[in-house]
């Protein structure tokens, strides 16, 4: 069975309960990831004994806010929509992702998933070489990309495929008002002379970058060139840690089967799912692992 076959098969009972949103499992989900990275903030502030080695489960927690973004940009982390827009806008902020412009980016990745021709998730390719994956999993392509594309929004000079004529203003005046954002954040620090900001966010991120990348990767890495949305995608079946972290987004194959189902029924849809599921990992150091050494076998190491 594919995705299709999958949905088509649901009575109309089950899937009016898959789809069902919740303003409370969604405020839930963010009261513990905001509420711990509020609380590791503080105790960094407060500079309690070995405060620096906060800062890196710090820098996890703010740039995982990429699965909130990522569900709010679907508008399935709430019910409420202008709790899914504010939401999206802090992630966005707080990891310098342009809510706006991730939505068409990430729609187009979803109408096109694994297609070398359309995906813009292709447009940079995965690692085929160990330094090429050391790159990638560094953060630092990341941050380059990201910063020149705020800039190059901002500048009204976007010109990526995905992103309609209709939504380019949007993409722009989203852009300028983010680029604001930082200024203020940057002269208020320098106003107070406090370097707080760099210890509770700005050092914390780049931290966590490298720890985002390879939970990314797993998602769709040495996955098939197939339209299947349950071999074209990747579930782990991480911990609850994991799990709770990253928004249950470990069911990725589920994700991308059926966009529509909010985050907190996807393990409900994977009991459904997971005989079909052609592409599936017990962890992320497992897939790691076999990445790994699929790249030294390609290169004779």
């Amino acid at each position: 069975m594919d995705h299709r076959d999958i949905i088509a098969s649901l009575a109309a009972e089950q899937r009016g309960r898959l789809l069902e949103k919740s303003d409370r499992a969604g405020l839930a989900q963010l009261a513990l990831h905001g509420g711990a990275i509020g609380v590791l903030g503080v105790l960094i502030a407060l500079k309690i004994p070995f405060w620096p080695l906060l800062m890196l489960p710090q820098g996890i927690l703010v740039i995982f806010l990429f699965t909130m973004l990522h569900e709010t940009v679907h508008e399935t982390a709430f019910d409420t929509p202008w709790l899914n827009r504010v939401a999206a806008a802090t992630a966005g902020f707080l990891i310098l992702v342009p809510p706006s412009w991730f939505r068409y980016f990430h729609f187009a990745h979803h109408r096109f998933t694994q297609d070398p021709a359309n995906d813009p998730e292709l447009q940079s390719p995965k690692p085929e070489t160990m330094w090429e994956y050391m790159v990638h999993v560094s953060g630092i392509p990341t941050w380059w990309g990201e910063i020149r594309q705020v800039c190059i929004n901002a500048a009204g000079r976007c010109r990526d495929t995905f992103v309609p004529a209709k939504g380019q203003a949007k993409v722009r005046k989203e852009a300028r008002l983010m680029l604001v954002g930082y200024a203020t954040a940057a002269g208020s620090s320098i106003y107070f002379g406090s370097p707080l900001l760099l210890y509770i966010w700005l050092f914390p991120i780049v931290l966590g970058q490298p720890f985002l990348r390879l939970y990314l990767l797993a998602e769709h890495g040495r996955c098939p060139y197939v339209a299947n949305m349950l071999e074209n995608s990747r579930t782990t079946l991480s911990n609850w840690l994991v799990r709770k972290i990253a928004w249950n987004m470990p069911f990725h194959a589920e994700h991308h089967a059926y966009p529509g189902v909010p985050f907190h029924r996807l393990p409900e849809f994977h009991a459904i799912t997971k005989a079909h599921v052609t592409e599936t990992e017990r962890s992320y150091s497992r897939f790691h692992t076999r990445y790994w050494l699929h790249l030294r076998r390609r290169h004779g190491r």
